[in-house]
């Protein structure tokens, strides 16, 4: 049976086309009847990952193809979700690098790329989008050897095959030269080129939960490859946990997956990717196995993560008017539900009452998890990322990123001098058909707010990318923000009387009709300094008044930042208010005089 399974993770930079590609190999695998409607982008399940155009979690679905099956795990290309990589990389024998035959290799593929040669996995390299205008496949061929070479690839990984095509239009052919029919090729370079899996099916069963999810009738469902033996529905099977302990538990139901659906099976055999119920609580790495005395299987080491936020429960006079969820307790089992689905977020307690510390990745991997929340009802607070600092050898250490950044060639000297006011340090410069290209080592307190610096520098035209590189000595202090605020001095309606003067004093947040609070900002002073303002001014009308003289003017549109945006724009003493309707920027003491009192203090701390 192990003979006619491929196990295979898609790899690629955001965008190049992975999600499309699964789309048409579940079609050539006959993944859908004749009179079947297909699923766009089948793959990304999650609205958020429908609205970004970005995978964020890894799923697994398979391929029934000539009697194999093609198992194929779809991974995110967004560095902040490498640890849903890392754990993939476990459950498969080959790579799929999918890579633009315009841009070719970007840096995030690299990111994926080294995780999976280090591995030791067989990469099949897909160079898509060969229809698009000015595609150069050639090159990219030879830009994805260069990449092999610098990742240090063993010979026979050098030697992947290339397959050259379009997702979109459905075809892939292993020379340039041959007629552009279908998907087989591809898939039969998968069946020849990736190896079975290794797995003992007459050893007792064991298994690695290399990922976690959840099915509403059954609960949690442990995703991963049956290593040795195989498991079918009502067998007893022992967890082996972290720390040692074992639970017995039934196994009440196995799962394979299709195209679109999980489909009950019977019978999980061995080299499989599955998935199993009957556990009250399973945690990715545990292992699962037939008996007792099983020796537990070795779990890939994530990276650590380098930016801490705090989340709390919303203390603003407008709390509770919005979401159903906003107890410190229903945020707190939130935060440890998402622990258990996703390795790479650490949540821990802070010394005050409601407050929770959340460590990740990046701000877009906490950014994801605040959007999620409050889609499913949360009124949360957040705060300004900051860095997860160490000690060693009584030296201050912070971490370090290579960032790579594409832009156009006239705005180069903007982002030059925007980099060197976040204390980057240039490695590299070069050009290439887009404009020109850099290579930087940045702290990552540097990175925090810069992709918006950057869109904003080059019309929308930047591109940029980090990859985590090291712990470095503390790089001094760094001031990514050059503006103050205009904050509310009263609660109530914002009103068009009151906003068009303020317009003169800065950007505003917020329109006419708007509800704001006292304390909260409601826009962007240019100079550096915060401005009270009362936004909710109404006009005293008399009789001497003519009706239609405030009537011609109007006001400009206010900024609306998304969440992400508003996250990396706040200051130390503020906080980004989020419940399902509204996002409110707004000062961690909404009192004008507590503020002041709080600021004499802590500048006598400093002296």
């Amino acid at each position: 049976m192990t003979e006619n399974i491929r196990n295979i993770a898609i790899i690629a930079h955001v965008d190049h086309g992975k999600t499309t590609l699964v789309d048409k190999l579940l079609e050539a695998g006959g993944a859908y009847r004749e009179n079947q409607e297909k699923v766009e982008r089948a793959m990304d399940s999650m609205d958020l990952e429908k609205e970004k155009g970005i995978t964020i979690k890894s799923k697994n679905t398979s391929i029934h193809w000539n009697d194999h099956t093609i198992n194929i795990v779809d991974t995110p290309g967004h560095a902040d979700f490498g640890g849903e990589v890392e754990r993939v990389m476990k459950m498969v024998d080959g790579v799929l690098l999918v890579v633009d035959a315009y841009e070719g290799p970007q840096a995030q593929t690299r990111f994926v790329l080294r995780k999976a040669l280090q591995e030791g996995l067989h990469p099949i390299v897909v160079v898509n989008k060969v229809d698009r205008d000015f595609a150069r496949p050639e090159e990219v061929h030879d830009m994805v050897l260069e990449l092999f070479l610098e990742l240090e690839a063993t010979e026979e990984q050098f030697e992947a095959p290339f397959f050259y095509g379009s997702a979109k239009n459905g075809f892939f052919v292993a020379s340039l030269n041959d007629d552009q029919v279908d998907m087989t090729p591809l898939l039969k370079g998968i069946v020849d080129n990736v190896p079975a899996p290794e797995a003992k099916a007459e050893e007792p069963f064991r298994m690695l939960a290399s990922n976690i999810d959840w099915d509403n009738y059954v609960g949690r469902v442990a995703l991963g490859k049956v290593v040795s033996g195989q498991v079918q529905k009502g067998d007893n099977v022992w967890l082996h946990r972290k720390d040692g302990t074992k639970v017995r538990s039934k196994i009440t139901k196995v799962f394979e997956y299709g195209a679109n659906a999980n489909a009950e099976s019977t019978v999980a055999t061995a080299g499989n990717i599955v998935g199993v119920a009957g556990f009250e609580d399973i945690d990715i790495g545990e292992t699962l196995a037939a008996s007792e005395d099983a020796e537990p299987l070795p779990f890939v080491s994530i990276d650590p993560p380098t930016i801490s936020m705090q989340f709390s429960i919303n203390t603003g006079p407008f709390a509770g008017r919005d979401g159903k969820h906003v107890t410190s307790r229903a945020i707190r089992d939130r935060l440890l539900r998402e622990v258990k689905t996703n390795i790479s977020i650490e949540v821990s307690d802070s010394d005050q009452a409601g407050v929770f510390n959340v460590a990740a990745r990046g701000a877009m991997q906490i950014a994801v998890l605040v959007e999620t929340m409050r889609r499913e009802g949360y009124e949360v607070l957040v705060s300004r990322p900051s860095v997860i600092e160490k000690r060693v050898e009584g030296k201050r250490m912070e971490p370090f990123e290579t960032l790579y950044v594409e832009c156009p060639e006239d705005a180069l000297g903007g982002v030059m001098k925007t980099l060197a006011n976040r204390r980057a340090r240039v490695e590299n410069m070069g050009s290439n058909a887009h404009g020109s290209t850099l290579e930087a080592t940045i702290s990552t307190r540097g990175l925090i707010g810069f992709e918006f610096e950057l869109l904003n520098l080059t019309s929308g035209h930047g591109i940029m990318s980090h990859l985590f590189k090291e712990y470095a000595p503390h790089c001094g202090e760094i001031s990514t923000r050059s503006t103050g605020t205009l904050i509310s001095m009263a609660t109530g309606t914002a009103m068009t009387y009151s906003l068009l003067p303020l317009e003169d004093r800065g950007k505003l947040f917020i329109s006419p009709g708007d509800e704001v609070y006292e304390g909260q900002v409601i826009g962007e002073n240019p100079r550096k300094v915060d401005l009270a303002v009362n936004p909710v001014k109404e006009k005293a009308l008399t009789n001497h008044r003519s009706a239609g003289k405030d009537n011609t003017t109007t006001l400009a549109p206010p900024i609306r930042m998304d969440l992400e945006r508003a996250i990396e724009y706040i200051n130390e003493d503020e906080l980004v208010e989020a419940t399902p309707s509204f996002l409110r920027i707004r000062k961690r003491i909404l009192c004008p005089h507590e503020r002041k009192r709080a600021e004499r203090k802590s500048k006598a701390v400093e002296a």
